[in-house]
């Protein structure tokens, strides 16, 4: 969440960038904030001048009764007792108080990077990079969902009749590609410097509310009730939630974690062609990439961590392209965001596959996630993360780029993992 002080300081420049979200009652927001803090400072300097008076009230009940004036003490005790009702009052209000402020910085986004640009949905996203050749298929090619059933690698009936829709069953060699790519993911990624870890799959609401997730995505997001944990949505949320109330020594920055998680989401809403297969589903496998930078190198990692995904790709020989999220496609947390998306042959489409993020200190003011510098002053560090990669359209595209009158190829890269080059 964006920090008060801050906010008191940028109003007006704050008000500028959060119209790039189209957020109309972006002042309101921000002046809610500013009243709420005046508020809070207001009475917590009333409390704080009461307990000093009551405690300097206090000091002298003994000296009267030494001295025999037990009158007087005694007066002195009903204005203690007054001001220690009076303060309990004032404590509460304060708790009230500091709660409504909490709960008002939690419903304004993050202000987006000055690159961002300015649009309404993912159809103003600006495209910045295009890599790879379509392929050419021949006559009769057939979309993924028609080349699970005929090769038997992949079954939806079978996952709506365990669950329900939007959860398949990977089969076969379906299964061994899926496992292979989770591979080729973490490996590459450990070459890279992250350091992989295998998190929980659910999570508490602390740790929803210290990335952003909740209350933002609470409707996307599969709750536990019995027990009030979340199954996550993305890996990003508990590896990220691995430092929260943390003070990271210097020496250990950048910190670069790499996770392998199944993720979960309701995806309230979705319907129509561009649902269909394994296009979006409720349940998918994801390798997620987090960083926690230096305010001062975090964009330089965004750009390294792009590179990465990027490798990926030409890797396994797929044409995609990068986009930069405009104002109204950008997450609620994410200061700049590139998407990756690869070209779908028999679809003719672009999937996207990948989301690159720099959150700046949007989510280490949330999880208290600081450094100490060279002046010993506690700083809030930067937070990035990225799918490298999230598997069903991966899976998707692969399967519709390579196929000819005979079956699909596996991309090179893969052979060593998966144990066969063609399906």
């Amino acid at each position: 969440m964006l920090q008060v002080g801050n906010i008191i300081a940028n109003k007006d420049k704050y008000v500028e960038g959060l119209k790039k979200r189209n957020l109309n009652n972006a002042a309101e927001l921000l002046e809610e904030v500013i009243s709420l803090d005046d508020e809070r400072k207001q009475n917590q300097h009333t409390l704080d001048s009461n307990l000093a008076e009551a405690n300097s009230l206090a000091k002298q009940i003994g000296g009267l009764m030494k001295e025999g004036k037990r009158e007087e003490a005694e007066e002195v005790k009903a204005k203690t007792a007054e001001l220690k009702s009076l303060n309990k009052s004032l404590s509460d209000k304060q708790n009230e108080i500091e709660a409504k402020l909490q709960q008002a910085l939690y419903n304004i986004p993050n202000i987006p990077n000055e690159t961002v640009p300015t649009g309404n949905s993912d159809e103003d996203n600006v495209e910045i990079e295009r890599h790879g050749e379509f392929p050419t298929l021949h006559e009769g090619a057939k979309a993924h969902w028609d080349l699970i059933k005929d090769h038997d690698i992949i079954d939806f009936d079978l996952g709506i009749k365990i669950t329900g829709a939007g959860f398949p069953v990977y089969k076969g060699k379906g299964a061994r590609l899926q496992r292979a790519l989770v591979n080729f993911f973490l490996d590459e990624a450990t070459k890279a410097g992250y350091g992989e870890v295998q998190p929980p799959i659910v999570v508490n609401e602390a740790s929803g509310y210290a990335t952003g997730q909740l209350p933002d995505k609470e409707g996307q997001m599969y709750h536990i009730t019995n027990d009030d944990l979340y199954l996550i949505p993305t890996a990003e949320v508990p590896i990220t939630n691995l430092y929260r109330n943390v003070i990271v020594d210097e020496k250990e920055l950048p910190v670069k974690h790499v996770g392998f998680t199944p993720c979960f989401r309701r995806e309230a809403g979705s319907w129509g062609a561009h649902v269909r297969g394994l296009n979006r589903l409720h349940q998918f496998d994801k390798v997620e990439i987090v960083q926690i930078q230096k305010p001062e190198n975090s964009y330089e990692a965004l750009k390294e961590m792009c590179n990465h995904v990027a490798s990926l790709l030409e890797k396994l020989e797929l044409p995609y392209r990068v986009l930069r999220l405009c104002g109204g496609d950008l997450g609620f947390t994410s200061a700049l965001t590139f998407d990756f998306e690869v070209y779908s042959a028999a679809q003719e489409k672009w999937l996207e596959v990948s989301s690159v993020s720099n959150f700046e200190t949007y989510q280490a003011n949330r999880l208290k996630l600081r450094y100490k510098n060279d002046q010993k002053k506690s700083v809030l560090l930067h937070t990035l993360n990225g799918s490298a990669m999230a598997l069903p359209r991966i899976i998707a595209a692969i399967l519709e780029n390579n196929q000819d009158e005979h079956g699909i190829n596996i991309p090179q890269v893969l052979h060593a993992y998966t144990g066969f080059d063609r399906i």
